[in-house]
């Protein structure tokens, strides 16, 4: 009838395969899964530590060495520890572009040291010339500013075949404005290097 075989026909016309065990199979993982009560004792921790100044000092240990990977990562120039107006290659590029060369702007905090001690002078012709001083270092900064950008958005178009993103020409004037000891991400090209 409907449904119904000849179960030793059956049997006869298709024999059952041998039963293997699951012990060792490849893809098996030959042990029963734990249950979710002991899953969740070995997870147990206690909310509150038994010596809190302890786990206070740990954890302050521990942010303490992320700070510092943090920051020598940062200072490496690694690209995952950069903040967003630091990162990309043509962030790059400027960057090694700027420090590769002598900048003007990054001797101007020294230059107006100098330019202060002439304005505390008591001689009248000599605070003139310390003011006449101030003004042609800040238009040679500015003239060497205008030029190493020029030269940076034709260089950064030739070697990657699109436009400077915006604000590129504030980034790389304001880095080529910082003592070299005082620029970050650090220096990673020497002076003169070709890039």
């Amino acid at each position: 009838m409907f449904g119904r075989k000849d179960s030793d026909a059956h049997k006869a016309s298709n024999p059952e395969p041998e039963t293997r065990s699951t012990q060792g199979a490849p893809g098996r993982k030959g042990h029963p899964t734990p249950k979710r009560k002991e899953q969740e004792a070995a997870r147990r921790r206690p909310l509150v530590p038994e010596d809190r100044k302890q786990a206070k000092k740990g954890a302050r240990d521990e942010a303490r060495q992320a700070r510092m990977k943090q920051r020598e990562a940062f200072n490496r120039g690694d690209e995952s520890a950069l903040p967003a107006r630091d990162r990309g290659p043509v962030k790059r590029y400027i960057r090694n572009a700027v420090d590769s060369r002598w900048n003007v702007g990054e001797f101007l905090l020294p230059l107006m040291l100098i330019v202060l001690l002439f304005t505390l002078m008591p001689t009248a012709g000599l605070q003139r010339l310390g003011l006449y001083f101030v003004w042609v270092i800040v238009l040679v900064g500015v003239v060497d500013s205008f030029l190493l950008w020029r030269r940076l958005k034709k260089q950064i178009r030739e070697r990657f075949h699109e436009d400077p993103p915006r604000r590129c020409a504030t980034y790389a004037i304001m880095r080529s404005f910082q003592m070299r000891m005082s620029r970050v991400p650090k220096p990673q090209v020497k002076r003169g290097a070709k890039i």
